[in-house]
């Protein structure tokens, strides 16, 4: 059984003359990883195992704590099956982690991850959000990469069900891909992996989503500086609007050889004169 799936016992029905069955079934691991920095709890998060390291420095980096590679001075693992990574900062970036506590102190608002480092996005509190307005993708490109992410997704092919995000190159070679039950994990887990290999910022890349593109998905691609953001669901209105707002190409329902370009048209070839 590989890492992320286990197994439970079922009753499957099928429509089978002779009735419904008994089996065990793959599905997905579900479970806690903390988050603590300099012995601090900073966040208690549902994942699936793997890739923990990643998911920690990407929610850091997405939430603004951490910027370049050297941030981070030490990453350990403990606890019950290593279910908490210990971060060690540098110390220019620990005003970033007071501020990161306060915000989460003094808002109980339900979706608050990632809206206080949106509005340091907006106020260019890391320099202007720098996108690169060279970058093109052709449309029949964009058409062929839910298949590719597909044919990558392991978790998916063993519980039948699996959120994933993956990072192209305008020629529509996958680069990486992670999957885990929560779909902004698995883009976190992406940044995180990309800032620990020191390839931040992520300015000729592409990000495709199996899930909706929501508001949280947006703003950690402006965080990495993703120009073009692709999700094979539908988007919510601030996903819009955010994505409009930094200058992202925003386009959904990247299925069936169709989407919608909801902002950044311009960096799509291949749409038509009407476009």
């Amino acid at each position: 059984m590989r890492s992320g799936v286990t197994t439970r016992p079922i009753v499957a029905y099928s429509g089978h003359p002779h009735g419904a069955i008994r089996r065990e079934d793959a599905v997905a691991v579900e479970g806690p990883l903390e988050i603590r920095v300099d012995d601090v709890p900073v966040s208690l998060t549902m994942r699936t195992p793997g890739h923990d390291d990643e998911l920690a420095v990407g929610f850091l980096v997405s939430e603004g704590v951490v910027g370049a590679r050297a941030d981070v001075l030490s990453l350990e693992r403990t606890g019950r099956d290593d279910s908490v990574v210990l971060i060690t900062l540098s110390e220019q970036r620990r005003p970033r982690l007071a501020k990161l506590l306060r915000y989460f102190t003094t808002s109980s608002a339900c979706g608050v991850c990632g809206r206080a480092s949106a509005v340091a996005l907006r106020r260019g509190d890391d320099g202007p959000v720098e996108l690169d307005d060279a970058i093109r993708i052709e449309a029949d490109t964009i058409v062929t990469l839910p298949s590719k992410l597909r044919q990558a997704q392991g978790l998916f092919d063993a519980t039948g069900g699996m959120p994933a995000a993956a990072l192209f190159d305008e020629s529509g070679t996958l680069v990486l891909v992670r999957e885990d039950v929560g779909r902004h994990n698995a883009v976190d887990k992406l940044i995180g992996e990309r800032r620990l290999r020191d390839a931040l910022p992520l300015t000729g890349a592409i990000l495709l989503v199996t899930s909706r593109a929501s508001y949280e998905i947006v703003q950690k691609a402006g965080v990495a500086r993703i120009p073009i953001v692709l999700a094979v669901g539908a988007p919510s209105s601030l996903a819009i609007d955010l994505a409009d707002e930094l200058g992202i190409t925003l386009a959904a329902f990247v299925r069936d050889g169709r989407f919608n370009v909801y902002c950044g048209a311009e960096r799509i070839r291949g749409l038509g004169a009407d476009a």
